[in-house]
């Protein structure tokens, strides 16, 4: 019953709803052990934007295409800072639905001593590694890129310290979890915002197929069919033992109107009709996100892994909540990556 009432709801959103949402659930990077003999990305130029923004398109060997990756940096570049991986949802940083147009990212910044890298494509990929080439999504090897190719490109690049942390928002909340779990040696923080941290169970199963199949996707071709051990291998939830020693912040509201519900904000931007899909498509698919992260609360504390969970008692899935979580994080991820 749960699942096809979420099925429901993400064709909703699918079809075209007035709202502005990123679709739920979260990337969860397939497992890819370390390999010096793998090729890293290669840096093929850099558009500025401003002073402090450019876009790097950095070229990914797995994917075989270049990468474009919005990247700001800090007032002074003289000394090492460390990098923030912030990872869009569902649309992969295309479109309207982004860090970008719908939160004040740029302000927040621009006083932090923190590079802040945001791929601009992997729409509906989950940010995973596929097991095959999709004919509607083509190729995805994220787990691959993220993970071992462009580390570098942007330690080397862009003056860091070699720290990083990363956060998401649905879809995404999923994948940084899941990228963690893949490489833990890579980050010293995630902030995961309105994610499902289980892609194994009939719920998360739901968002991953849901999510996949907005633009045509086939999930078989990411981990198979349902049932294929690659669901468990990529499921956080399951596999959180992996995120011992990293710091967590993980958040959801409860799917009920809060604060955020009305014409003035920025999400509904004085749209009745957004307001009424913000409340009741947001609502719904946030309240699937909530129960997801209570039962990742409870399976971080029966593993006795420190996190810092922020169950909200209302809040949608929608953009305000997600500025203000990026907000609420930040000192929780700054402080783990030594500023």
């Amino acid at each position: 019953m749960r699942s096809s009432w979420l099925r429901r709801v993400l064709l909703t959103v699918a079809m075209g709803t007035s709202m502005v949402l990123a679709a739920p659930g979260g990337a969860l990077a397939q497992s890819v052990e370390a390999d010096d003999q793998r090729p890293v990305g290669e840096l093929t130029s850099v558009e500025h934007e401003s002073d402090r923004t450019v876009i790097a398109n950095v070229y990914s060997p797995s994917m075989d295409k270049v990468i474009p990756l919005r990247i700001r940096t800090p007032a002074d570049s003289s000394e090492p800072r460390p990098t923030l991986y912030l990872i869009n949802g569902s649309g992969g940083g295309q479109g309207i639905a982004t860090w970008e147009k719908q939160t004040d990212v740029e302000n927040f910044f621009s006083d932090k001593n923190i590079n802040v890298v945001t791929p601009l494509l992997g729409g509906y990929s989950y940010y995973t590694d596929w097991r095959n080439d999709d004919p509607a999504l083509g190729r995805n090897m994220w787990t691959t890129f993220l993970t071992h190719e462009l580390p570098p490109v942007i330690d080397t690049e862009f003056g860091t310290s070699g720290r990083n942390a990363i956060a998401g928002v649905s879809m995404s909340g999923t994948s940084v979890l899941g990228l963690a779990t893949t490489a833990p040696e890579l980050y010293e923080a995630v902030g995961a915002y309105s994610g499902c941290a289980e892609t194994s169970t009939p719920l998360g199963q739901s968002y991953v197929q849901a999510v996949v199949r907005v633009k045509g996707g086939d999930p078989e071709n990411m981990w198979g069919p349902v049932g294929d051990p690659a669901w468990i291998e990529n499921d956080p939830y399951l596999q959180a033992e992996k995120l011992r020693g990293i710091d967590l912040y993980i958040s959801s509201g409860s799917g009920l109107p809060g604060q955020y519900e009305r014409l003035g904000s920025r999400s509904v931007n004085n749209d009745p009709i957004g307001l009424v899909g913000q409340v009741v498509v947001g609502g719904s698919i946030e309240a699937a996100v909530h129960h997801c992260t209570q039962r990742m609360a409870q399976r971080l504390e029966e593993l006795d892994i420190p996190a810092r969970i922020d169950l909200r008692p209302a809040g949608t899935h929608s953009w305000d909540y997600w500025e203000d979580d990026l907000r609420n994080s930040w000192p929780l991820l700054s402080q783990a990556v030594g500023l």
